[in-house]
């Protein structure tokens, strides 16, 4: 069970936000993130992206925060909201589509993960996650085809 997140760098104001700046805020989520506790990462760095919506680094870890904590809904979400801001952001694509296999968009899924194994053919792991989603959706489509004849 995750620990309620107390601020690490100060006190909660009596709005219940964090004191101290958005930066502090960031680190502290990313130490919580590597700590193995991503449901205090992803409440903390939820409120940084709050304050810095359109970040980059703040939004990759508050995606990460969500996919490591199971939240899945939330980390395609967080993954989406990346890429629209760094539309070259390999591993905003691939934990899309990995975000988007967890919750059985398939078609979803190989999109994004073609789009981060065109952008990055070196990485074997993107390449290996795009074959399984493939191969996931094929299955699908299949039984699919089945059900209907």
């Amino acid at each position: 069970m995750s620990e309620r997140y107390d601020g690490g760098y100060g006190a909660e104001d009596g709005a219940g936000e964090p004191t101290g700046e958005a930066a502090d805020w960031y680190r502290q989520g990313v130490q919580l993130l590597e700590a193995g506790d991503p449901q205090g990462a992803a409440q903390l760095l939820t409120k940084v992206a709050q304050k810095t919506p359109d970040f980059a680094p703040v939004l990759e870890a508050l995606a990460r925060a969500h996919f490591d904590g199971g939240l899945y809904e939330q980390a395609l979400e967080s993954f989406a909201q990346l890429a629209h801001v760094s539309p070259d952001d390999d591993y905003a694509q691939f934990g899309w589509g990995l975000a988007a296999a967890k919750l059985g968009q398939m078609d979803v899924a190989v999109e994004h993960l073609s789009a981060a194994a065109a952008m990055r053919p070196e990485i074997r792991h993107y390449a290996n996650a795009l074959r399984a989603a493939r191969s996931t959706l094929r299955e699908q489509t299949g039984k699919r085809g089945l059900a209907d004849g």
